[in-house]
């Protein structure tokens, strides 16, 4: 499924998301037009390295694939390994979700007296839709691999260095539990290596 030269794609979606970050700082309009450009990438699954879509039999995945040199947004692959999901957590910046490849499963959670409670209907993301967080428009949520027998994969994108972020997981009473994801990789994809896609 993944081929290393079309990485052009995932190219062209760092440079048109840098160009938005430079023009605006509305996170609302970030998100619209974020989505669309996100949408486009993932619109197509021929583009991520194999070893960037590897699951874990213990727990879901999350390759960093880029960070802008300002840490104004990051990039990952979520690899979700049949059945695996996240905890109730935030983000503590502005995110969205795009599925490349199987499907999974997000369920908002809100805050209250009570502690913490479903709100809404849990939303499937098929490849190529998009999902948008923030604190704004709201930003705990949990997220699954929708299905039990097979891997998918989904591209995040996020408005700081994620795996640098302090963030929370939540228990049932609603109390939080801070956390910092890090990444699973500790080498990135070679964007810039143009000789196999330029051959002399």
């Amino acid at each position: 499924m993944s081929n290393q030269t079309n990485l052009h794609r995932l190219r062209s979606f760092i440079d048109e998301l840098a160009t938005l970050l430079d023009e605006t700082a509305n996170e609302a309009i970030i998100l619209e037009r974020g989505a669309d450009l996100l949408r486009q990438l993932v619109s197509h699954d021929d583009w991520l390295p194999e070893a960037f879509a590897q699951p874990d039999p213990q727990r879901y995945q999350q390759y960093l694939l880029h960070a802008d040199s300002r840490q104004r947004f990051s990039i990952v692959s979520f690899v979700w390994g049949p059945g695996q999901q996240t905890p109730v957590h935030d983000h503590r910046v502005w995110g969205l979700i795009g599925m490349l490849r199987g499907a999974e499963l997000s369920q908002r959670f809100v805050i209250d007296a009570e502690g913490l409670r479903a709100e809404g209907a849990t939303l499937r993301l098929e490849p190529g839709h998009v999902e948008a967080v923030s604190p704004r428009i709201g930003d705990v949520h949990q997220v699954s691999n929708a299905f039990s027998d097979r891997t998918s994969v989904s591209i995040h994108v996020y408005g700081a260095n994620i795996g640098a972020v302090r963030r929370a997981v939540y228990q049932q009473d609603g109390s939080e539990k801070p956390f910092i994801s890090g990444y699973s990789n500790s080498l990135l994809p070679n964007l810039w290596d143009l000789s196999k896609e330029n051959p002399a």
